[in-house]
């Protein structure tokens, strides 16, 4: 015992004499005073960590995520404050679960930070010029040296019929009408208002955030119909006017399909370099949106804070399929442009934590939540919610070379449960795909499910032999049902019904607009390139002379707001996408195959092309070329 070496202590350790025990007790209490009293006094806790824990200990963050982890993003801290009070401003659900994405996603933010001053940034790692292109930098030269046929095909895909020809020069026409009065009326906004002559900035990228999505979403259109006079004005405004760093709440889907894939279908057919130094500097602005628990990405982000949140109109905080499942083409190409594979890490973790839950019936809700990683709702739908993320998984397989086989037995796996459980056959003989809710079948199909007839066309060839006809018939009775639906104008409903007796009709007057969209036109793009049967270029010019008839006025080209009745009230909007997509298709529609020929182009779902990635050929290019050197 301690005791024995003290003095005055006896030798049996009952006691102390009362002068020691005083002074022993005066000397215990001034030594636990000393010691709480440095605790205090200590500037903050990050020094307790100095003393009791290792280097390598202190800096968690700057340790990179490996594959079995969940990619959490590189915000600061400093965003986590800055997210909470943007999810309570937008009143999101109370509930438990909300409540736990507060305080998980701010974790997560926290655990993450990445300093600036010692992480270099994916843009400066990846602007260097081709010259001297080692296997670590990305060479144009070689990318182009992969392609099997010209982009533009021999003669910018310019058809031998000169009836075509006529049309295809027409769309072009149509093409400019609606350029030059963006150009005179709402140069920089987002979009133009054409009745009332003037700019609009839409909610999709907030009052102070992205502006020009006309202009990104032009470009390639302008470039492949030969317009070089306005692709050069578009280009001008990239370089000097794209402002990436705006404080404003952004559609991080949109975003991604309209600014993102514009950037990169410019950059790929052209060589600029503005484009890829813009794309990668936007690229890397749209990493905070996946510092979630599960690493799926919430919707909404601030392009300049790095914060994120969930639509307030999701339910209980949820992210969308169609949003979340709609990056995987984009960001490949990220990957591949700056050589970072984060990009492609954090898309391959949302398939990840697809594949292990559980799928009712095979099919993939809408709704899931970013914090448990589980089905919000079991509402199920091939249009709005959660068309493109379909979309994107038979292009993933497509541009990935055909290799990407984990990408091709999600997609036939899902077209499976879809056949089983949504597609229909009306009193008429129409096959539709219905929507489905926990079970029982909505008998609605949407204009934006009208993508499928394309879609399943186009992966038709890469399934079960047995199969390929069959999906093929498929994908073209899917595209007749929405042709029927264009009538009487000629032009399509927001949504079309089967019940009630109606065949293809939308007997609802909120669903009866028309907003110049394109899938349907996309659809008969694609059969036509798949079948050659003349009916889908005969159906797509009705659709020309109906744009013509009713949507075109005297400064561009307006949605309507009724299809059913022939003295149209315009919506006053000139969407991008009609720059975009309803015009390129239109125009690759009349064209011959080699522009933009599908064995080397995927086009995302704002139909920006972006090229199939070989990866053996640029393996094969760079060995090439070390081969030389020695």
């Amino acid at each position: 015992m301690v005791f024995r070496k003290l003095p005055g202590v006896s030798a049996s350790g009952m006691g102390l004499r009362l002068s020691q025990k005083f002074m022993f007790l005066l000397f215990l209490s001034g030594l636990v005073t000393l010691c709480f009293g440095a605790l205090f006094f200590l500037p903050d806790s990050v020094r307790l960590k100095r003393i009791f824990l290792s280097k390598t200990e202190t800096q968690p963050h700057l340790k990179k995520p490996r594959d079995q982890e969940h990619p959490r993003g590189m915000t600061s801290a400093k965003g986590e404050t800055s997210t909470k009070l943007k999810t309570l401003t937008r009143k999101p659900s109370v509930s438990h679960e909300a409540t736990e994405e507060r305080l998980a996603g701010g974790k997560a933010q926290e655990d993450f930070t990445l300093p600036r001053s010692k992480a270099e940034s994916a843009s400066e790692r990846a602007t260097a010029s081709d010259r001297g292109a080692t296997s670590d930098t990305f060479s144009y030269a070689k990318f182009k040296g992969c392609l099997l046929k010209p982009p533009l095909g021999r003669d910018n895909g310019k058809p031998s019929d000169p009836r075509t020809d006529e049309r295809r020069e027409k769309v072009k026409e149509m093409m400019k009408f609606a350029w030059d009065n963006y150009k005179r009326y709402a140069w920089g906004k987002n979009e133009l208002r054409p009745v009332t002559r003037n700019g609009h900035i839409g909610n999709m990228f907030g009052k102070c955030g992205l502006r020009g999505a006309s202009i990104i979403d032009s470009l390639d259109t302008l470039y492949i119909m030969g317009l070089m006079e306005e692709y050069n004005d578009a280009k001008e405004w990239v370089q000097n006017s794209l402002d990436l760093n705006s404080n404003g709440e952004a559609s991080l889907f949109e975003v991604n399909i309209r600014y993102v894939g514009g950037l990169l279908s410019a950059y790929y057919l052209t060589g600029e370099e503005v484009f890829k130094s813009k794309v990668l500097e936007l690229g890397e602005k749209l990493l905070p949106a996946f510092n979630t628990p599960t690493g799926i990405p919430r919707g909404v982000i601030n392009l300049g804070s790095g914060t994120s949140w969930s639509w307030g109109w999701a339910s209980a905080g949820s992210s969308i399929l169609a949003e979340f499942g709609t990056l995987h083409l984009e960001f490949v190409h990220l990957t591949e442009l700056s050589r970072n594979s984060i990009y492609t890490e954090k898309v391959m973790n949302i398939r990840k934590v697809l594949n292990k839950i559980e799928k009712p019936h095979g099919l993939y809700p809408n709704f899931l939540s970013p914090v448990s990683g589980n089905w919000v709702q079991h509402h199920v739908s091939i249009g709005g919610l959660g068309d493109s993320f379909y979309e994107y998984l038979i292009k993933s397989y497509l541009m990935s070379d055909k290799t990407d086989d984990d990408a091709k037995k999600m997609y036939y796996g899902a077209l499976e449960a879809i056949e089983a459980n949504l597609v229909q056959k009306s009193p008429g003989g129409l096959t539709y795909m219905a929507e489905w809710r926990g079970g029982i079948l909505d008998h609605k199909m949407g204009h934006l499910a009208c993508f499928s007839g394309g879609m399943i066309g186009i992966g038709a060839d890469d399934g079960a032999p047995e199969k390929r006809q069959h999906y093929l018939d498929l994908a073209a009775e899917i595209t007749h049902t929405c042709h029927e639906s264009y009538t009487p104008t000629k032009l399509g409903p927001e949504a079309f019904r089967f019940d009630g007796g109606g065949e293809a009709t939308a007997t609802r007057l909120n669903d009866r607009y028309y907003i110049l969209r394109p899938e349907v036109i996309e659809s008969y793009m694609y059969m036509w390139r798949l079948t050659h049967d003349p009916k889908y270029r005969e159906w797509g010019w009705e659709a020309v002379e109906a744009l013509e008839q009713h949507c075109r006025v005297e400064s561009g080209f307006s949605g309507i707001r009724d299809v059913y009745t022939m003295t149209v009230s315009h919506d006053n909007m000139q969407q991008s996408f009609f720059l975009s997509e309803t015009l390129k298709y239109l125009y690759l529609l009349f064209s011959d195959d080699d522009l933009l020929p599908l064995e080397d182009w995927v086009f995302n779902t704002e139909a920006h092309p972006l090229p199939v990635v070989r990866k053996s050929c640029l393996q094969d290019k760079a060995t090439q070329d070390k081969t030389v050197s020695k």
